[in-house]
Formats: structure tokens, C-alpha cells, sequence
């Protein structure tokens, strides 16, 4: 009999309260002035929800699967607890508050798991704690360490000492790196809607729900609104972590928040429609951009139940893992280097980056810091070029070392710096490159269309859709 390898589930957790300004009436497709998981006035905890969060953790861990929760909130709760009715924009004033609401949430979600016995454990992390390689092992090893002793780990940024330039920006983001850290097979976005639609659904009665994403640069979502008061993100942070996730080869899912027992429906649905078992893990997508395809399969995908109403990110096929991910989103670059098509083509044959192939540096980086990767090309018939970043590396000298030797041979170094450390500006296993954006075949629907209905969940019922090059437009 087939043993069956349980998943790993990140859910992050919305914790944005009372949007000072919404642009739209949908602000990243959300009601103003809602809260996933807290009161929308008093700054109160909705326990009904975080019960039910808790409940759903609990049943998936005994399910077999692994858990991790992503929970912002602390700047929150320390204005309720400090009774004060709006968030400072005193830096230190915020990360005092954070400080204090810091303990107070932790000591709700430890009381809440408590009463179904369930341990849980804190992590809080910043950039910088991933910045060095050795302190990202570290707390990889930390997570997966804790997900084999039946532990939950609750995640969260370090907003005590976090400043602009460490923090990862939004815990969308944090989820999406927390997820390709222990190499999750989903992470799930939860919001105040269902899914994102091909329209505003509240304007357009023929507007459609979106249930599969499989090219993500295919999808254009007006998400100019900001996020709220005391959050950081909207749905175009959801966006950026569903591509960080997805090129970590994770299975993306924005679902409702206030319905945390979809997770495991869908979780149930996706696994069906790839064809194995519930418990198994997260397996590459099944294609379904031909008729051949689709022979002898929609019968059985067409007796499934209906999912929860969700949309789904698909990975992608050759997910970029481990060191490189950690290269291309764990660093912040310090500044750029310039290189040649040249040079370009030579690291694309796993060539280290030789001072030669360097054109340019802009800004100011010490050794062993990361830098952004561009290539220079010419542009035919013009005196212009063209400049387009390809990736990110680590370099073996600083931004005013490169200048110096941009150009040369590699014998030359050492007369020209008076030392030679070595011959490469950046090792080729300190490179990564970014993934080109490839469109893949869309998903043909596999049941029945339904639109925007007023018999469905808050007037809007789903439809199979996936996302096609210009059909995802949501007007303002």
C-alpha cells in the first residue's frame, strides 16, 4: 500500500483595520473599514473568527499535515490595550505599541490552541534575520524543526525593531518567503472577499469569479488602493507574494477569511483534480491545454463537489528552491551592476562574473552584499540601449573596487587594487537569475459556469475561470 506524504499549510492571517481613505468601493476588493479577524471599531478580536481559525488548524494538523499560521496584528492590539484610537506616526511610538501588543496577541492565540491542546510557538523575523545565510538555515531548520515535534508556529514581522530598511514591507510578503523556506505545498491569503472577479461585482452583474491563475504576469487587476491605517498591504501585495510562493513551486490560494474551514475543502478539491488522495503532497499541475488532455477526465473531475469559492494560484513547474530563492527574495539589493549581453550569455553557461563583462555600477555596497544584475543591450538603429534586470548576486568587491576593474582582464586586478582576493566579481553559485514570465496554456473551465448571482455567498456565485493574457481587467 502506498504511503502518502502529509502537506505542509501556511495560512496568513488579515489583521488590517479601518482604511483611513479608500480610493474604490471594493478597496483591494474588500469592504472599507473590515477586518479579517478584528472589530472594524473597538480594535476587539473577533474570537468567533480566531476560534474557528484555531479549530481549523487543530483538525488539519491531526489530518497529518503540517501547519504554520502568519499572523500580523500586534500594532493593533497595543492600541486597544493603550486605548488609543489611531496609530501614531511616531516610529518609536509604534514599535512601543507593538512591543506591547506583541505579548497580548501571543497570549490569545497560546490560550485558544491551549483549549484544544495544541502547542504553539512564536517566531518574529525581519530581513535582516534572513540577510545572512547562515541566520536563513538557522531559522528554516527552526520551523521545520518545530513542524516535526507537532508544534504550530505562528509567524510574525518584528515590528519592535523593525525600520523601513529591514522589514519585508507586509506579511503577504513574509508569508510567501515563510512558505518557500520549509517548501510549502500551499499557502493560503486570507481576506475579507471570496476570490478576485473579472469586474467589480458590485457594479457589474455579469462579473465573473477568478478560481485559477496559472500566468500570473497574464493578470491585470486595477489594485491601486492602498492598504489600511494600521496594515501595510492590499491585493497587490497579495499578488506580489502569490508570484514569490508560486516560483517556489507553492500552490497560492486567496479564500475568505471569515470561512477558515474552506482550507480544507479546497485543499480536499485541488487535491482531487490532481488525482491523488487528500493526505498526498502537492503535485505538479495536471494539463488540461489540449482535447487530448481532457479525454476520459472531465466526467470523473465533473462528479466532484463544488470547492469553496477561492482563487487559485498555480506553481510553477520548475520552482526555484533553496539557495537561489533565497538569493533572488531573502536579500535586499545594496546597488546595481551593469554587465554585457556578452558576460550575460557566458553566466547563463554557469560562467562566474569576471570584471571584464562589467559595463557600469550604480550605488554604494560593501563585499558580500547583494546587488541587482542588469544586462545592457544595444538597441539596432539607435544610440540608446536598453537596460533589463536579469537577476541578483553577491559580489566579492565593493561598488567602489568594481569601478576600478570594470572592463579588464582578471590578470589585471591585482595592479590596478594593489590585491586580488580573487578573479570573480561574484561567484556563479552567488547568482540567481529571475524566472522569465512564461505563459502557459490556459485551463479549459471544468464545470458549469455561474455568475454573479444574488442566490449565491453575498450575491456572487463562482465560475471556473482562468486567467487568460488581457481578460482579468477590474475597472474602478
Amino acid at each position: 500500500m502506498r504511503r502518502h506524504r502529509h502537506l505542509t499549510i501556511v495560512i496568513k492571517l488579515g489583521w488590517s483595520l479601518t482604511p483611513d481613505a479608500s480610493k474604490f468601493a471594493y478597496d483591494s476588493f474588500s469592504n472599507p473599514g473590515t477586518s479579517s479577524i478584528v472589530d472594524e471599531t473597538t480594535y476587539e478580536p473577533l474570537l468567533s473568527i480566531l476560534s474557528l481559525i484555531v479549530e481549523t488548524a487543530v483538525k488539519l494538523h491531526k489530518d497529518g499535515h503540517k501547519v504554520i499560521l502568519v499572523s500580523s496584528g500586534a500594532i493593533g492590539v497595543g492600541l486597544r490595550r493603550m486605548d488609543m484610537s489611531k496609530r501614531p506616526k511616531n516610529l518609536p511610538r509604534i514599535q512601543a505599541l507593538a512591543a506591547v501588543g506583541q505579548c497580548r496577541l501571543m497570549s490569545l492565540w497560546d490560550s485558544l490552541f491551549g483549549h484544544l491542546q495544541q502547542p504553539v510557538a512564536q517566531i518574529l523575523l525581519t530581513r535582516n534575520d534572513i540577510a545572512d545565510r547562515s541566520q536563513y538555515l538557522n531559522a528554516q531548520n527552526t520551523l521545520n524543526e518545530l513542524l516535526t515535534m507537532g508544534v504550530i508556529p505562528i509567524v510574525n514581522e518584528n515590528d519592535t525593531v523593525a525600520v523601513s530598511e529591514i522589514k519585508f514591507g507586509d506579511n503577504d510578503t513574509l508569508s510567501a518567503i515563510t512558505a518557500a523556506m520549509v517548501q510549502a505545498d500551499y499557502l493560503f491569503l486570507m481576506t475579507d472577499v471570496d476570490c478576485l472577479y473579472t469586474k467589480n461585482p458590485r457594479t457589474n452583474p455579469d462579473a465573473k469569479a477568478i478560481e485559477v491563475v496559472e500566468d500570473i504576469s497574464s493578470l491585470e487587476v486595477d489594485v491601486s488602493s492602498a492598504g489600511s491605517s494600521l496594515g501595510t498591504g492590499g491585493m497587490s501585495t497579495k499578488i506580489t507574494a502569490a508570484r514569490l510562493a508560486t516560483s517556489a513551486g507553492v500552490t497560492t490560494v486567496i479564500t475568505r477569511s471569515s470561512r477558515p474551514g474552506n482550507i480544507a475543502n479546497i485543499v480536499k478539491y485541488v487535491q482531487s483534480l490532481k488525482g491523488s488522495p487528500a493526505g498526498s503532497p502537492g503535485l505538479p499541475p495536471v494539463s488540461l491545454s489540449g482535447d487530448d488532455s481532457l479525454s476520459g477526465s472531465v466526467s470523473s473531475i465533473g462528479l466532484l463537489p463544488q470547492p469553496p469559492l477561492h482563487t487559485r494560484f498555480l506553481p510553477d513547474p520548475e520552482p526555484i528552491r533553496d539557495r537561489h530563492f533565497w538569493l533572488l527574495h531573502g536579500l535586499a539589493p545594496h546597488g546595481t551592476v551593469f554587465i554585457d549581453e556578452g558576460c550575460f550569455v557566458a553566466l547563463s553557461a554557469k560562467a562566474g562574473l569576471l570584471p571584464v563583462g562589467v559595463v557600469a555600477v550604480a550605488g554604494t555596497f560593501n563585499q558580500q552584499e547583494a546587488v541587482r544584475l542588469v544586462v545592457v543591450k544595444k538597441v539596432p538603429g539607435s544610440d540608446l540601449d536598453e537596460k533589463v534586470e536579469v537577476g541578483r548576486a553577491l559580489v566579492n568587491y565593493s561598488a567602489a573596487e568594481i569601478i576600478r576593474i570594470k572592463g579588464l582582464q582578471s590578470t589585471e586586478i591585482q595592479s590596478v587594487l594593489g590585491y586580488a582576493d580573487t578573479e570573480y566579481v561574484a561567484f556563479r553559485e552567488n547568482i540567481s537569475f529571475i524566472k522569465k514570465e512564461r505563459s502557459r496554456p490556459a485551463t479549459p473551465s471544468r464545470q458549469p459556469s455561474r455568475q454573479h448571482s444574488p442566490s449565491g455567498p453575498n450575491g456572487i456565485s463562482s465560475v471556473e475561470s482562468t486567467a487568460s493574457k488581457n481578460s482579468l481587467i477590474v475597472p474602478s
